[in-house]
């Protein structure tokens, strides 16, 4: 990947890095099919993953506190059962007004702030998650969906 890659999720806004995101669409002349998911999947992700930059709360999939946004970080919450466990995650915050379900420090935790997820929520509603009891699966072709447009990202990063 490239340098300003890196520099664009470690430093920028959502909407600059779905900019980068769009332009490499057209520029690769991808199929309308892939063309027309990147971007809203790429949006619902940052929706969460940027405040959590801002915050200096960022996690992996496993709950390990991590210093940078990166374009790996996020291909890892790319996966369709991880983002709906950070949506998880966040509501739960949400509630109890501290970061919940990492490994951050209890000071660190008690920093979160709530976060929005409107545009997350109705982005998994749309493909059949359901939000309000975690442990009910989704469609699998959902998943499979998602597998192909984390690799259509990850061909564009």
């Amino acid at each position: 990947m490239e340098i300003e890659t890196y520099k664009l999720f470690e430093n920028t806004n959502s909407e600059k890095i779905l900019e980068k995101l769009d332009e490499e669409l057209k520029k690769r002349n991808e199929s309308p099919f892939w063309s027309d998911k990147v971007v809203p999947f790429s949006a619902a992700i940052l929706s969460v993953l940027v405040p959590l930059r801002e915050q200096n709360l960022l996690f992996t999939p496993e709950g390990l506190k991590v210093e940078v946004l990166t374009p790996e970080l996020f291909l890892d919450w790319s996966d369709f059962l991880s983002l709906k466990s950070l949506a998880f995650t966040i509501a739960k915050s949400n509630e109890a007004k501290e970061l919940v379900r990492t490994s951050l420090t209890k000071e660190e935790c008690q920093q979160y702030a709530p976060i929005d997820l409107k545009l997350l929520g109705e982005y998994l509603s749309k493909y059949s998650v359901n939000l309000e009891y975690e442990n009910l699966d989704f469609p699998i072709a959902n998943y499979n969906l998602h597998q192909g447009v984390s690799n259509v990202i990850k061909s564009l990063l």
